[in-house]
């Protein structure tokens, strides 16, 4: 009787009260509110380090070193932002709707931060500035988990409060991963994601405050929705502005007026006029001007042809706008020419803008060109033709993935696509501003096996004196045919050209090392000599 009895009292005893089942139905939503404002605030972090490193990438180049540094210091700075936790010892709610009121505020105004502070400091105090962005909001994200966690203990078991805050963080910056290049970049673009996204943080602190209201004296809900109103006007006014602002911000890179301008899947392009001279720019960065294009590309295309015995069969890697495939085409017995270019939008500005369409004669729409929207390299790897000539036309090396297309790597696929006595040439940067640069890709071309390489320059006034180098052939003597019309060079010009001076022959007081896929020495020297000369520019 005395063992039924005790059975009975311990069966009773783990039976939940009335009021401690009213207690956990109250408490079950307040969880669940809280793991959505984990997930929340993990999701706008990694948000706005993405953000950050994306645009200073934009603006700086290296997208390895700018990854790099956000993840190393934001990292950091969360450690030290939950270290200071420990000397919060009450009001944990309100600690953390701060936070998010703070993290939203800076995070919200970083990338507009960002366009306004690149055009005013050089790129060495631009980087400082990011950097120190990016420790204040990863110091911000650094308290957030440490003060859920001791709020969500009300709620849950220590050790349960703990997994499901670091879960949901942790499902919060997968979703930020896979939202930010499949929509917010393409889609919504850095500017404006940025402002959206500090509009949802301010949201999450004011409707914790919400949710949370009568554990908060009502002088602290009040200052709380005050800062949550004057944060969304803020934003929505910068939002309402960003059209104009990043059109203005856009102008001023340029010198002439702006007469089109699209974001395509990989580059800013535009265009410019100023009377009757019309530039392209692709990110900022000028790829040709109408008035004196002509020397560029017929020292890159009809240089190298002339040391071909017949150019049947020629390709091009980029020079997506048609005008090396202009010069191409004066080639008699050329019968196909294929244009390689990664960028579909350019080929379209080829073909149907009047002023493009005009400069490069109508190229594009020959029968003998094709024209393939892919990455080079890709195009290379798949290729099985055989070239008489192949000519590259790319992007100085500014980021990891263009200075892999001056690598050992890709001029191996380069060369193993050119016939018996085929030549090879591409733009090598200016030998005069990027010196190094441009003899590194001189050693990686011998490197990679070519023989015959010819290093030659010209002077384009809307660039400055450009370099070349051209590999391959039978190592004859550079010379000019006489049945290709031209409107700048001349045979009594050639010497010239391949002849350097003391001020731009290769330098001996640097071992230039080759650029490698897994060492891309080229993406260094380019950036320190860029750098150097954007610093000459604005002085």
């Amino acid at each position: 009787m005395a063992g039924l009895l005790a059975s009975v009292s311990v069966t009773l005893h783990l039976r939940p009260r009335p009021e401690e089942k009213s207690s956990l139905i109250i408490k079950l939503p307040e969880k669940t509110f809280l793991i959505a404002a984990v997930f929340l605030a993990g999701l706008c972090s990694i948000v706005y380090e993405l953000l950050i490193s994306t645009t200073s990438s934009y603006f700086l180049g290296d997208s390895v070193k700018q990854f790099s540094l956000t993840i190393g210091i934001y990292m950091f700075a969360m450690g030290v932002g939950s270290f200071l936790t420990k000397y919060i010892e009450k009001g944990e709610l309100e600690a953390f709707i701060r936070t998010e009121m703070l993290l939203g505020l800076l995070g919200g105004l970083s990338v507009p931060l960002l366009y306004f502070l690149f055009q005013h400091q050089n790129n060495t105090q631009y980087q400082f500035t990011m950097l120190g962005l990016v420790f204040a909001i990863g110091l911000l994200t650094g308290l957030e988990i440490p003060l859920l966690a001791r709020v969500m203990k009300k709620y849950a078991p220590q050790n349960d409060a703990l997994a499901d805050v670091l879960g949901f963080d942790y499902i919060g910056a997968l979703a930020a991963t896979l939202l930010f290049p499949f929509l917010l970049l393409p889609f919504v673009g850095l500017y404006s994601s940025s402002l959206l996204f500090g509009a949802v943080n301010l949201l999450l602190g004011f409707g914790v405050c919400w949710f949370f209201r009568d554990q908060l004296e009502r002088r602290q809900r009040r200052r709380i929705y005050a800062y949550t109103a004057l944060g969304l006007m803020a934003f929505g006014l910068l939002l309402a502005w960003a059209k104009p602002f990043l059109a203005h911000w856009e102008a001023s890179a340029y010198p002439h007026r702006v007469i089109y301008q699209e974001r395509s899947p990989y580059q800013q392009i535009t265009l410019t006029q100023n009377q009757d001279d019309l530039r392209l720019y692709l990110n900022r960065v000028i790829q040709f001007s109408s008035r004196d294009e002509y020397r560029y590309h017929e020292a890159l295309a009809l240089i190298p042809a002339a040391s071909v015995p017949a150019v049947k069969r020629a390709l091009i890697l980029g020079g997506g706008e048609g005008l090396l495939a202009r010069e191409l085409l004066k080639l008699p017995e050329l019968e196909q020419l294929t244009v390689v270019d990664l960028d579909e939008r350019v080929f379209a500005l080829a073909s149907r803008h009047g002023g493009i369409r005009a400069l490069n004669a109508g190229a594009m729409e020959s029968s003998k060109v094709q024209a393939l929207a892919v990455d080079a390299a890709v195009f290379l790897r798949n290729d099985t033709n055989q070239y008489d000539l192949i000519i590259a036309d790319l992007p100085d090396p500014s980021s990891e993935s263009v200075a892999r297309l001056y690598s050992t790597w890709f001029f191996g696929m380069v060369k193993a696509r050119l016939a018996v006595n085929g030549v090879f040439a591409t733009q090598a940067t200016s030998p005069f501003h990027t010196r190094n640069t441009f003899w590194c890709i001189r050693e990686t071309l011998a490197a990679t096996g070519f023989n015959h390489i010819r290093p030659y320059k010209v002077l384009v006034p809307s660039f400055g004196v450009w370099g070349f180098i051209m590999a391959g052939g039978t190592g004859h003597k550079p010379g000019l045919r006489t049945d290709v019309p031209r409107r700048f060079l001349e045979p009594e010009a050639l010497p010239d050209m391949f002849y350097f001076p003391p001020d731009l022959r290769q330098p001996t007081d640097i071992n230039l090392l080759p650029n490698r896929l897994d060492r891309p020495v080229l993406l260094d020297y380019f950036l320190d000599e860029w750098s150097d000369w954007q610093r000459e520019k604005t002085s």
